[in-house]
């Protein structure tokens, strides 16, 4: 793999991090409309036709393995694991009214712990599929390669602080970006003899 083709998978994955970060949390899910009341005496509605779910690609077991492996190699699948604890956190907060519940909240969500592993397991499959239907197996081995590597894996051990920084700078160059544009297209429509608040 080129240095360059290298490089771009790396920006990828770092770019899925920051994703994941900045990704609302499910409780924020969009909440579907309810279908309007059916008129009185109206036949219902007869369900939408049934269309074929859409054709999986099929990967060797090696393919899949190489993938799974570049999930957690690369720090990725790390993600996931602080997400599942703060489901569990905006649980309690939800429930912060009723004192008398927090025994049996904390002993619930600590039942619960091996379903949320299962859960993130599912989640680490469905990231290494979608790594598998964007590289081929040999891209998988070399950049397997690179994280097993001493660079790969102080890249992987960086990755969290990177992140945190980019994060930060992209929010102080995103308020910026947007105060210097704004002066520069309001000079620029100044010079076009428009005057912009």
């Amino acid at each position: 793999m080129s240095r360059r083709r290298l490089s771009t998978v790396l920006t990828a994955s770092v770019l899925a991090g920051i994703l994941l970060v900045l990704a609302p949390t499910a409780g924020q899910a969009q909440v579907q409309k309810p279908a309007a009341p059916a008129k009185p005496g109206a036949k219902p509605a007869a369900p939408a036709p049934l269309t074929p779910a859409a054709q999986q690609p099929t990967f060797t077991p090696n393919h899949l393995a190489l993938a799974r492996e570049v999930t957690l190699s690369s720090g990725i699948a790390r993600s996931f694991d602080s997400i599942l604890p703060a489901f569990g956190q905006q649980i309690k907060q939800a429930a912060i009214t009723r004192p008398d519940l927090t025994k049996d909240l904390d002993e619930v969500l600590i039942s619960l712990a091996p379903e949320m592993e299962l859960q993130k397991q599912m989640m680490i499959e469905t990231a290494a599929k979608i790594y598998a239907s964007r590289l081929s197996e040999a891209e998988l081995t070399e950049i397997v390669a690179f994280f097993h590597s001493a660079a790969g894996k102080r890249y992987v051990e960086t990755q969290p602080q990177v992140l945190d920084e980019i994060v930060q700078a992209m929010q102080n160059w995103t308020q910026g970006v947007s105060e210097y544009m704004m002066v520069r297209v309001r000079a620029e429509m100044g010079k076009r003899g428009h005057e912009l608040q």
